[in-house]
């Protein structure tokens, strides 16, 4: 079920609750991803587990959306912005009176989650948002494994985008080495990464970065 927003999520889920009297455990939206193995087939993967292994993998399509936002005059400099940072592409603007649409295709992964939440708040709610799917398109993606005391966690394997791979890597640790109290060594990852793909550097500075976090952490 696709709901936008976590107050009409939540309110959804307390009424299924109540009135069916149903114990329900919500869970991360995902999305489906196109991708061409390298015999040629090209699978449906909605969910990171089932992505193959990067040496059988040519390429990984994401799905795009067309969104149309119909937003008040003064709000165009923030929406514009919301969308550039998530990896949007703008391609077309009309003004209405006071009234501006604005057309940008954007990666479904990056809407699904709290894309229409933030641009209610930017507008202080009076913005509206249209999406419609345009297709697949080839994209720089890496799958990421959570391991736990060197046991991989399937529900936290996630499939992101290389632009965001350190940021949400960053992220992780935070959590972690709140509930692990510093202890990093209980959390560990391992990237998927493309078989064409170079990331020597940036994971040089991953590996920096996470290391530099536990010794603060001591």
């Amino acid at each position: 079920m696709w709901i936008f927003g976590y107050l009409a999520m939540e309110v959804v889920r307390e009424r299924l609750e109540r009135e069916y009297d149903l114990d329900l455990i919500s869970t991360a939206p995902s999305v489906q991803y196109e991708v061409l193995k390298t015999d040629g087939e090209t699978i449906i993967c909605d969910n990171p587990s089932q992505l193959p292994e990067p040496n059988f993998i040519e390429e990984i399509r994401e799905p795009i959306v067309r969104t149309n936002i119909l937003t008040p005059n003064e709000y165009v400099g923030s929406v514009i912005t919301l969308c550039n940072n998530n990896r949007g592409v703008q391609k077309n603007m009309e003004y209405f009176g006071n009234q501006v649409s604005i057309v940008f295709e954007l990666p479904l992964g990056g809407v699904i989650i709290d894309f229409f939440d933030q641009i209610k708040s930017i507008t202080k709610g009076f913005a509206s948002v249209e999406h419609s799917l345009i297709g697949f398109v080839k994209s720089d993606l890496t799958k990421i494994d959570v391991l736990i005391n060197n046991n991989k966690v399937d529900a936290l394997s996630m499939i992101v985008h290389n632009h965001f791979l350190i940021e949400r890597l960053g992220k992780l640790q935070k959590i972690f080495k709140s509930l692990f109290q510093g202890r990093c060594s209980m959390f560990q990852y391992k990237l998927h990464l493309d078989r064409k793909l170079s990331l020597e550097r940036l994971l040089k500075h991953i590996e920096r970065t996470l290391l530099q976090s536990c010794m603060a952490a001591m």
